[in-house]
């Protein structure tokens, strides 16, 4: 179960502050973008998304988008949030995230990615010794991968349902 547990569990992104961000220990914060600051078919980040990243970053953590999706997708958030950007970060496998943590100058555990799949995002995290919030998705996606990855994830989303602090 270990693999598949997350740091810490929140509804949304903006529910993530400077007390939680403390706790874990972080100096950074690497986001996902689909269904943790847009929805997935949306162009468009989701209200208070600009101003929450914003915040971070005046409280001192650095931020990265660290995404699977493509460099046109990726990188228009990252230009519209002011932020540097990986795509195709591959996820779960290490490689996004140990070249976010090289870009950033820290080391992964220093860092924390806050996303909403368990199979990519905190999977990932725990490979590289990363702290990871798990959110719940914004909406639900359409094509059939998802579709069973997250009736995979259903049960392990009950367990951690009720605990939506530090887990670790």
């Amino acid at each position: 179960m270990g693999l598949f547990r997350p740091t810490a569990a929140k509804r949304r992104a903006g529910e993530v502050d400077g007390e939680l961000l403390r706790r874990l220990k972080a100096s950074a914060v690497l986001l996902d973008v689909d269904n943790t600051i847009a929805t997935y078919t949306s162009h468009e980040p989701v209200k208070g998304a600009q101003e929450w990243t914003r915040s971070l970053r005046e409280a001192g953590y650095k931020v990265v988008i660290v995404s699977n999706n493509y460099k046109k997708r990726v990188s228009a958030f990252a230009a519209r949030f002011g932020l540097p950007y990986i795509s195709f970060a591959m996820k779960p496998l290490p490689f996004g995230y140990l070249r976010a943590a090289k870009m950033l100058g820290l080391r992964c555990r220093d860092c924390v990615i806050i996303g909403d799949q368990i199979f990519t995002d905190v999977i990932g995290a725990n490979l590289c010794g990363m702290k990871s919030v798990l959110l719940e998705p914004i909406e639900p996606e359409e094509g059939w991968t998802f579709r069973v990855r997250r009736y995979f994830e259903r049960s392990l989303r009950e367990k951690f349902k009720l605990r939506e602090d530090v887990i670790k």
